[in-house]
C-alpha cells in the first residue's frame, strides 16, 4: 500500500517529455540521416546510387500518379472497423497526435520529404539494389519489402502494411528504374497521410488500448 498523496509525486529521476517541436527535428534529423547511410553503404560496395536518380518532367508526373493507389489504399484503411486497423490508430492518436496535431503543415512536409529521401536511397536505392544483384530482382524485391516493414514495427499489422506499401514501391521503382519517381511518391503520400490522421485523429480515439494489448 502506498501513502494517499503519493500518486501526486513524480519520479525526479525519470526523462522529462520531449515537446512538439523537439520531435519535428528528432524526426527530420533522422529520417534525413537514412541518406548518407544509403551513400555509405553504396560506396562500400560500389553501387551507382546517384545514377540512379535523374530528373525529368515524365519522371516527376509518374511520382505524383504513383502516390494515388497508396493514398486511395489509405482512406479505405482509415474507413475499415477492423480490430487490428482500430489499434493502430489509437497508438497513433495516443502517439502522434500530441507531437503532430498542432504543427503547422511546413513541419509535416519537412517529415515527409525527409522520410521519402532517406527511407528510398537507403530500402530500395541500397537493400533492393544489392539484393537484387544477389538474390534476382522480385526476391531482392520481396526481402527489401520484408526490411521496409520491420522497419516501421508500430503493431504486427503496421508492419504487414508497411511491407506491402514497401513492394508497391519497389515494383514502381523496378518498371521506371529512376529513384526520384519513388521518392516523389513517398514523399507526397506520406504528407496526405499525416495530413489526414492529425485532422481526423481526436484523443479520444487513443482510449481503450494499452502496452499490453494484443
Amino acid at each position: 500500500m502506498t501513502d494517499e498523496g503519493a500518486s501526486e509525486t513524480t519520479d525526479p529521476a525519470a526523462p522529462e517529455p520531449i515537446d512538439s517541436g523537439s520531435f519535428v527535428v528528432i524526426a527530420v534529423l533522422f529520417e534525413a540521416g537514412l541518406a548518407p547511410l544509403a551513400l555509405g553503404f553504396a560506396w562500400i560496395f560500389g553501387l551507382p546510387l546517384l545514377d540512379q536518380l535523374t530528373w525529368s518532367i515524365r519522371d516527376t508526373f509518374l511520382g505524383l500518379v504513383a502516390t494515388l493507389p497508396m493514398y486511395a489504399a489509405f482512406q479505405v484503411m482509415m474507413r475499415l472497423r477492423i480490430e487490428p486497423l482500430e489499434r493502430i490508430r489509437r497508438i497513433l492518436a495516443r502517439t502522434m497526435l500530441p507531437m503532430l496535431g498542432s504543427r503547422p503543415l511546413s513541419d509535416l512536409a519537412l517529415i515527409s520529404i525527409a522520410a521519402g529521401v532517406g527511407e528510398e536511397l537507403l530500402f530500395r536505392g541500397v537493400f533492393q539494389g544489392l539484393l537484387a544483384h544477389w538474390l534476382g530482382t522480385w526476391q531482392g524485391l520481396a526481402v527489401a519489402s520484408f526490411l521496409f516493414g520491420l522497419f516501421h514495427p508500430i503493431t504486427p499489422a503496421y508492419v504487414v502494411i508497411a511491407g506491402l506499401l514497401g513492394a508497391y514501391l519497389g515494383t514502381v521503382w523496378v518498371l521506371t528504374g529512376n529513384l526520384l519517381v519513388v521518392i516523389l511518391a513517398h514523399a507526397i503520400y506520406d504528407f496526405l497521410a499525416l495530413r489526414a490522421l492529425t485532422r481526423s485523429l481526436a484523443p479520444d480515439d487513443a482510449e481503450g488500448d494499452s502496452p499490453a494489448s494484443t
